[in-house]
């Protein structure tokens, strides 16, 4: 019970911020064949039930496969993408309509288990995607294989306002009536980047990009990716990390790669600071850690101004240089943008957490409570019980974050007797 409680804690801040926005999540055909399949419609129509406003664009590269074979026609590919006749295209029209069918059946239905247990899903899906044919490439005729050409913006739009789930298969339609077979990849990389999405889930069979060691890169920059391509050669997971890195250089904030082998991999990469795949973000990297006799130059940039307001204690370079292993930054790209130290108190299973500070432009981005949280996680490892705080400007950020009004008291000897009235902050404690 408790770590669910501590879960549904943590993951209220991503709760909150994910409301109303716009996800695009690509499903290829392999997931929906694997057995994790009902696993990930559950945790999709949580996100609905969130108030995520969601578009599924689903793949059907193996039930087409096995369509081809059950009628002895041979798969035909060039440049690793299917050349579709008119038989294949009956094919892939067969098995896409099958599994358009089934997901809005999965989506309809109403067990104890779903988050959504009583309420009634809309999904809609229809003719959204506007292609042309690919036509020859190399002397080779790709028949009915086609390209996206445009995403009905407007038309999905209205549909999730009205709070439906669009679902969008892998194919496109022609002025001229034509229907052509598209590659699911691109389909949900071109609705992703037409309706300024927000996010871009993309689900392949690894938990997301593997180093050479086997240990999951957890984040990239889209400018990082052409090279991890190059590495990959070829396989599906190269074509996930272009289509992720394509989505953000065209305006998508952030892309994520993510396992449909894993159970609840999609909860665990967005309401999770840590994540479960990999993801791609155009906004440059930022890192928690513990500080480093180089960041002290880069601490005094970030508290000075706060020190000269009256803010902070002012603290000289020596006192830092001699105290800076009790300090945890937020590094920003080689700037320092945040800050707090954590001060273990003597003859007492108490610390003080001090010097918590933002830099005025990155103040609207949740790195306070992350600062909070690793200096809470920290206090724990020393075996600390109770946490103080001494404020004099940001007594209701500490209250709303679980902070008890307390007085000089309550504070252990070695820190009462370092009380400065003059100043009189006021003083706040937490049990960790």
């Amino acid at each position: 019970m408790h770590d669910y409680v501590t879960w549904l804690r943590d993951s209220s801040p991503y709760i909150n911020s994910h409301r109303d926005r716009t996800f695009v999540v690509m499903l290829p055909g392999d997931g929906v064949a694997h057995a994790n399949f009902p696993n990930i419609v559950h945790d999709l129509v949580l996100l609905h039930s969130l108030g995520v406003r969601l578009v599924l664009v689903f793949g059907s590269r193996p039930q087409i496969e096995a369509r081809l074979g059950a009628r002895g026609l041979t798969p035909r590919f060039h440049r690793d993408l299917r050349i579709t006749d008119t038989p294949t295209l009956e094919c892939v029209i067969d098995a896409v309509g099958q599994m358009r069918i089934a997901l809005e059946a999965r989506l309809s239905m109403d067990m104890a288990a779903s988050p959504m247990q009583g309420a009634r899903l809309r999904v809609a899906s229809g003719n959204f995607v506007t292609a042309r044919p690919i036509g020859v490439v190399d002397g080779v005729d790709y028949h009915h294989t086609g390209e996206v050409r445009r995403i009905d913006r407007k038309g999905i739009g209205r549909l999730l306002d009205e709070r439906t789930i669009v679902l969008i298969p892998p194919l496109g339609y022609s002025p001229t009536g034509e229907i052509f077979n598209l590659a699911c990849e691109d389909v949900a990389t071109r609705a992703a980047i037409d309706l300024a999405a927000d996010k871009l889930v993309l689900y392949g069979a690894e938990p997301g990009l593997l180093d050479g060691d086997g240990k999951l890169v957890r984040e990239l920059r889209p400018q990082q990716i052409p090279a991890y391509v190059a590495r990959l050669g070829g396989n599906y997971q190269a074509e996930l990390l272009d289509a992720a890195a394509q989505a953000c250089r065209g305006g998508v904030r952030r892309s994520h790669v993510v396992s449909y082998v894993d159970d609840g991999a999609l909860l665990n990469e967005l309401f999770t600071r840590d994540g479960a795949g990999t993801l791609v973000a155009q906004e440059q990297f930022e890192q928690l850690r513990e500080a480093t006799i180089e960041d002290v130059g880069g601490l005094i940039d970030l508290i000075t101004p706060l020190e000269e307001q009256g803010i902070l204690v002012r603290r000289s370079r020596e006192v830092l240089e001699r105290e800076i292993e009790q300090f945890s930054i937020v590094e920003r790209d080689g700037l320092i943008i945040a800050c707090a130290a954590l001060y273990p108190i003597a003859d007492s299973d108490a610390g003080e957490l001090a010097c918590l500070a933002v830099n005025p432009e990155y103040r609207h981005g949740g790195r306070g409570d992350e600062l909070l949280e690793r200096i809470e996680a920290r206090a724990r490892q020393l075996g600390l019980k109770t946490l103080f705080v001494l404020t004099t400007r940001t007594a209701h950020w500490f209250r709303e974050r679980g902070f008890e009004p307390s007085g000089v008291e309550r504070l252990p000897a070695a820190r009462a007797s370092l009380y400065n009235f003059q100043r009189n902050s006021k003083i706040f404690e937490k049990r960790l």
